[in-house]
């Protein structure tokens, strides 16, 4: 869930604390190039490739593409109709999931609304739909195999897999509003693990499978939280607690040992909110979790979002509208911490 001024265009350059970010990230590099926007990336298991969403030229709605990481020729994995998100990796990098709505019955009528109102207002601002068409499916990485995961009626979207490839936990509003499912790889034995008001979404397992972290608005509309929950469902932590805060798109580290996440202050309303990276220690015990040190990663007027670490965990990479055009793209760089 994108909150509509996330990644809103700013009205001059970003500025860049480069030197308070260089005590946790180094060699700050762009990833992504050649297409009007580019974001939410993901890593293969190798770490040597990714996968992302961004817009085609031409398009109004994102396509998932993958590319080599020391390369800068995206290749597109969808469709390249509807609006599609949230791709990611199977752990043996042999397949993908991804969320898409290319068959959306009234694709046609779906897609010239989309242009008619990109060309009323120019370039638009982010925003999440939460498509009803929307379902996951799987696909191998060469590109063939295309094969649908759900089928309920509602959004189906933001699955990522377990680490022994043999879960899918993903968002779903099928129930209503949108909570979170498990489900098997390919699609059976789908089981419902939250149920609460508002949105969860955004859902990753732990590294050791025992958990998942997510994000959520039950406490307030748009002004998400970040929480755990175990998979069996009988444990729920709140990690942030901060209502003029909102804190979104966590991810663990591959170690367990802490996350990072995006968070901006709102409490002077969104025009003034810069969303940057921070990381929370987890500290585990007793069949729990809870949260400890927090620290700031970016120091940015950018909107720095959804930070993912490589499977070595010797590198984040990011979305941001650092770029000199102010659109977003995908950024990495050299993650100093390690463990």
């Amino acid at each position: 869930m994108l909150l509509p001024l996330l990644l809103a265009l700013l009205s001059a350059p970003p500025e860049t604390d480069s030197v308070a970010e260089a005590k946790q990230i180094a060699n700050v590099r762009q990833v992504t190039f050649g297409l009007p926007r580019a974001g939410e990336g993901y890593f293969s298991p190798k770490g040597d490739w990714i996968v992302y969403q961004a817009y085609p030229v031409g398009y109004p709605f994102y396509q998932i593409y993958v590319q080599k990481l020391d390369e800068k020729t995206p290749r597109l994995l969808s469709t390249g109709r509807g609006r599609t998100t949230c791709a990611y990796f199977s752990p043996d990098g042999e397949k993908l999931i991804f969320a898409s709505s290319h068959l959306d019955p009234q694709i046609e009528e779906t897609e010239f609304k989309a242009r008619e109102a990109a060309a009323k207002g120019g370039r638009r601002r982010y925003q999440w739909d939460f498509d009803p068409h929307m379902d996951i499916y799987s696909i191998n990485l060469n590109g063939t195999g295309l094969r649908r995961l759900t089928d309920a009626p509602g959004y189906d979207a933001e699955g990522s897999f377990s680490p022994d490839g043999k879960q899918i936990v993903f968002t779903s509003s099928r129930d209503g509003d949108p909570d979170l499912y498990i489900m098997n790889a390919d699609g059976s034995n789908v089981r419902q693990l939250t149920n609460q008001s508002g949105y969860d979404g955004g859902p990753f397992f732990s590294p050791d499978g025992k958990w998942v972290i997510f994000r959520s608005d039950r406490q307030k509309e748009h002004m998400l939280q970040l929480f755990a929950i175990s998979v069996d469902g009988k444990t729920e932590v709140q990690l942030t607690n901060n209502l003029d805060q909102v804190n979104w798109c966590p991810y663990f580290h591959p170690s367990g040992k802490y996350l990072v996440w995006s968070g901006a202050d709102y409490s002077q309303g969104p025009m003034s909110a810069y969303f940057n990276l921070f990381t929370m220690d987890l500290e585990w015990g007793g069949g729990t979790v809870k949260a400890g040190e927090v620290k700031q990663v970016t120091f940015s007027t950018a909107a720095d979002v959804l930070p993912v670490f490589s499977p070595d965990g010797k590198s984040l990479m990011w979305t941001s509208t650092r770029t000199p055009d102010g659109t977003s793209q995908l950024w990495i760089a050299d993650w100093l911490r390690g463990r």
